[in-house]
């Protein structure tokens, strides 16, 4: 059959046998066609797209998409799948048997200050919280094809975020600086910082609009934030005091710190009327040190 919309490589009679060789649990619920539309997406992504063991007709070869699928990590995979589906039950197992490896991963690759953020930021978007134009989930589950272990491609994805952060900070500090290779930074003192007159103003529009989205949140979601930033809670410990699953809480976390970043900037776009490269500026100087204690706000009853 040749590479075109809509094609179709494997059928559902191979999907079922597959899946019945993953079993995974019932409570998953993950059904044949579920399966079958990533096990399509795994084997487009190895032979269509990369054009590997095309004929000379330009077919693809039934043996050869038959014989990759059965290599797959069959049992990583319907994890994968039943998760990127949504259904909690796959979901709360990768969270319980993957949450601690993830920890160790991020510990490993970010050090300790930084690991929690850095495997509970990826919880959100594995889970799916964007839609797409259909209207569907989108996860980020859909690109785990199975060829590696789960926990390999988790680690991978842990480390590229960490070295895209790195290239992005360290993108922000150089400011094309000519002398910068020449001779180490400085850090800027106190009274270097204020010689520059427009810090403190950019500093005072960021604290207050940052105050009024918190203020403007649901009471859970401020909560949450409260439990997570000023009190360092776990997400096992806020569940427990909040009564919902920690991948829940996490879930919650992440969509409540988009959100407000989301309204933050829009404010200051379109209420105090901050170009892109202000916008820029007033996150470079919260970023040098961060000046404001919002525990007051974050832990608010309402």
């Amino acid at each position: 059959m040749k590479p075109s919309q809509g094609l179709q490589l494997i059928s559902i009679a191979i999907a079922e046998r597959l899946l019945a060789k993953a079993a995974p649990p019932a409570d998953w619920r993950l059904t044949a066609e579920e399966f079958h539309a990533a096990l399509e997406r795994s084997a487009i992504s190895r032979f269509v797209r990369s054009e590997t063991a095309v004929g000379p007709t330009g077919s693809v070869d039934p043996r050869a998409v038959e014989s990759y699928l059965e290599g797959l990590n069959l049992a990583d995979f319907a994890l994968a799948c039943a998760c990127a589906a949504g259904h909690e039950a796959a979901w709360d197992h990768f969270v319980t048997q993957h949450r601690p490896e993830l920890y160790r991963a991020a510990r490993a690759i970010a050090g300790e200050p930084a690991a929690r953020d850095l495997a509970d930021s990826l919880y959100a978007d594995l889970y799916g919280l964007r839609e797409t134009a259909e209207g569907k989930r989108r996860s980020l589950f859909d690109y785990f094809h199975g060829r590696s272990k789960l926990t390999t491609w988790l680690r991978a994805i842990l480390a590229q975020r960490h070295v895209d952060e790195f290239r992005r900070t360290r993108n922000t500090d150089s400011l094309d600086d000519p002398d910068r290779t020449e001779e180490p930074a400085q850090p800027a003192t106190p009274s270097a910082r204020a010689l520059d007159p427009e810090r403190n103003t950019y500093l005072a529009m960021l604290q207050a609009v940052l105050t009024s989205v918190l203020a403007a949140l649901e009471p859970g979601d401020r909560l949450r934030l409260a439990y997570y930033y000023a009190e360092e809670l776990t997400l096992a410990q806020i569940g427990k005091l909040m009564g919902e699953h920690e991948a829940t809480v996490s879930r919650k976390l992440d969509r409540t710190r988009r959100a407000v970043r989301k309204h933050v900037e829009a404010a200051l776009r379109d209420e105090k009327k901050l170009s892109e490269a202000q916008l820029k500026l007033c996150y470079e100087y919260a970023r040098e040190e961060w000046p404001f204690d919002l525990t007051g706000v974050l832990s608010a009853r309402d």
